[in-house]
């Protein structure tokens, strides 16, 4: 188990390396040093005014090259099954915006460095798009 998180952790990791630096991309962090996280997903969030260029954007640049990202979670009150119910909605718009803004990145801990080298080049270029 500690060597397949450290897998987690080094995908996580090399996403950051090549990311982080562009405008518009932020990644979600510990919060403290207490906190260990396994990074079994890496996610962004992509501020389309900032990076130039959506999610649904970015999904698609790396579908077209075969690769499979997807969006965050659809929040429960958004669900069609749960909007016909008027069920209350607790939070604010904090699942919202990160369903509107959030990507899923592949997060396999098969991946190389060559694979994370190509798919951080394909959303290099998809930003100002």
């Amino acid at each position: 188990l500690p060597e397949f998180v450290e897998q987690c952790r080094r995908v996580n990791r090399q996403y950051k390396e090549r990311l982080s630096n562009l405008p518009g991309i932020n990644f979600l962090t510990e919060p403290n040093d207490a906190f260990y996280s396994n990074f079994w997903l890496t996610t962004i969030t992509i501020d389309p005014e900032e990076f130039g260029a959506n999610n649904d954007t970015v999904r698609l640049a790396l579908e077209a090259d075969q690769i499979e990202a997807r969006p965050l979670w659809k929040p429960m009150h958004m669900q069609p099954v749960y909007k016909k119910m008027n069920t209350a909605m607790y939070g604010g718009a904090v699942s919202e915006d990160l369903f509107a803004k959030g990507l899923c990145l592949p997060s396999g801990v098969a991946l190389t460095e060559s694979d994370i080298d190509r798919i951080c080049d394909i959303i290099i270029k998809t930003a100002g798009s």
